[in-house]
């Protein structure tokens, strides 16, 4: 879900040569939901092997990949690591969204109703271990860094920007921001359209929001920041406080000023049920590593084969070609590159 503040964040549209060797950490779980609900077949099925493997997010990881990959963009894939406890809730809500979606897919397609088939099954999607494993294993073969997370990857993508590791987040989701994310970048894709979740095209362009001037614009600090996220709902009290939207939320937060004068007051007026100050703290205060190392290999085509086209059944052919692509592009840059140092 993410925290959804999008009515009161500034943009920025950028083009992806903005990104050209600029280092984007990758909230890689974010992308592969959105692979896994949006690459599909016209009644909802996902793509799968011959052994009926969803193959989905790997097809979305690999082309997605390979074309940023060829535009001079470097990434860095972060997972999730053990989420925090106040989760859980999330969690099961998820799922139970999950079951009720997948309920009124078996209805449409007794039905036979082809429009509401893809709707509901893109909101069944489910990232299984075996899937998170077996991404990994292509974005190393592809010569990328992984770094797991031991809890958020959001927050583990933020401390990699403010480290100066990385220019930005890569995320559709705002969480990284109240994580402390200098910069995030929306729709990291060469794709000019998105699908919505009722099958809706809608135009993209990727979108690059900058926190000094979202804090600047809103007349507010990142611990306010923080409580927006809070009264409107993250993914560790989904609901928020009900009746506080994004608008009144920020109205709240510059009346108040501090998290404790602005929950003191609302708990006169409003039914909280959760302790904003555990919620406060996971953002406060995240859990991330500094033991992770960002190298930058070749590609091991050897290996990419082996996985897809091997174990996966892809067409070799569109394999090749996308890898053939990748490193003309780098070819080109070299020579550039060269005739640049001479002049």
């Amino acid at each position: 879900m993410g925290v959804q503040i999008s009515e009161i964040v500034p943009k920025k549209e950028i083009d992806l040569d903005f990104l050209k060797n600029k280092i984007l950490a990758v909230d890689t779980f974010n992308v592969l939901y959105q692979f896994l609900a949006n690459i599909r077949q016209p009644d909802g099925t996902p793509l799968i092997d011959s052994k009926g493997r969803v193959t989905s997010h790997l097809s979305g990881l690999f082309y997605r990949t390979t074309n940023l990959i060829s535009k001079g963009i470097k990434l860095v894939y972060v997972f999730d690591g053990k989420p925090p406890e106040l989760k859980y809730k999330t969690k099961e809500e998820r799922e139970g969204r999950k079951r009720e979606a997948k309920e009124k897919y078996e209805k449409a397609k007794e039905e036979g109703k082809e429009d509401e088939m893809l709707k509901y099954a893109k909101q069944t999607a489910k990232l299984t271990e075996e899937m998170v494993e077996e991404s990994k294993k292509l974005i190393k073969a592809l010569g990328l860094p992984c770094i797991q997370a031991p809890s958020e990857g959001e927050a583990q993508c933020a401390f990699l920007v403010k480290n100066n590791d990385a220019f930005a987040v890569a995320s559709q989701d705002y969480d990284s921001l109240l994580f402390g994310a200098p910069r995030l970048i929306q729709n990291v894709t060469l794709a000019k359209k998105r699908h919505t979740a009722s099958g809706i095209a809608v135009p993209i362009q990727p979108m690059l929001i900058e926190l000094d001037s979202l804090l600047n614009n809103l007349q507010i600090n990142i611990e306010q920041l923080i409580c927006i996220g809070i009264l409107v709902g993250t993914d560790f009290n989904p609901q928020g406080i009900k009746g506080i939207g994004q608008k009144k939320a920020l109205e709240l937060v510059r009346k108040y000023k501090k998290p404790v004068l602005l929950f003191e007051a609302l708990k006169k007026k409003y039914e909280i049920d959760f302790d904003w100050r555990d919620i406060f703290e996971i953002f406060k205060k995240p859990k991330v590593t500094r033991n992770y190392k960002i190298d930058f290999k070749e590609i091991d085509e050897n290996k990419v084969k082996k996985i897809l086209c091997d174990e996966h059944d892809f067409s070799e052919e569109r394999v090749s070609n996308a890898l053939t692509k990748v490193h003309e592009s780098e070819e080109k840059r070299k020579q550039r590159e060269l005739s640049e140092w001479f002049k």
